[in-house]
């Protein structure tokens, strides 16, 4: 949010909150920026709707600076969730479904989303049924650590559906995350 400091406030008047946060009340702004001036520091419009705007007298570019630090940190501690795809064939065996549903629970615990796609081939479309049948036997082996937010939907040679970790398990790996960081 840009402020407007010293000489780009044009109001007639302001109401005046000193560095301190003391009210120092309703004054003619040239005089509002006196006082700014003697103590070496900015006069800030800080809300331009009340009437009249209130100003406080601080220094600007520490503020600034201030700020950009509590955003850095911010962002620092949020977590993206990202949406991660295996791929599966209605005619997978025992050990890929096996090394896929290990990654997918990986993915799971990372706290991301998981798309899990069935792609058919030639004649595999007249059998959907057996790669709807693939990706719920995925989901019934991941149901401790996910939740399946969008069901198994055929959509054009493939078929999709959209898993998401359950909150106890999110909580869980961000711990994890955490305590492995700390030296």
């Amino acid at each position: 949010m840009d402020h407007q400091i010293n000489e780009d406030i044009r109001d007639p008047e302001v109401r005046l909150v000193d560095s301190d946060g003391a009210q120092l009340g309703v004054m003619p702004t040239h005089s509002a920026m006196d006082i700014a001036f003697n103590k070496d520091l900015d006069l800030v419009k800080i809300a331009p709707s009340a009437k009249p705007p209130v100003c406080r007298v601080m220094d600007y570019g520490k503020y600034r600076f201030e700020q950009s630090k509590k955003e850095k940190e911010a962002r620092k501690s949020q977590h993206t969730v990202e949406v991660k795809e295996i791929r599966l064939s209605s005619g997978i065996d025992d050990h890929d479904f096996n090394f896929k549903l290990r990654n997918g629970l990986k993915f799971l615990q990372d706290g991301n989303k998981l798309k899990v796609s069935v792609r058919f081939r030639g004649r595999q479309m007249a059998h959907t049924s057996i790669g709807e049948r693939q990706l719920l036997k995925f989901a019934g082996a991941c149901a401790e650590l996910a939740a399946i937010e969008r069901p198994p939907k055929l959509e054009g040679r493939s078929m999709a559906m959209f898993m998401s970790p359950k909150p106890q398990t999110r909580a869980a790996s961000q711990v994890a995350k955490q305590s492995s960081r700390q030296p």
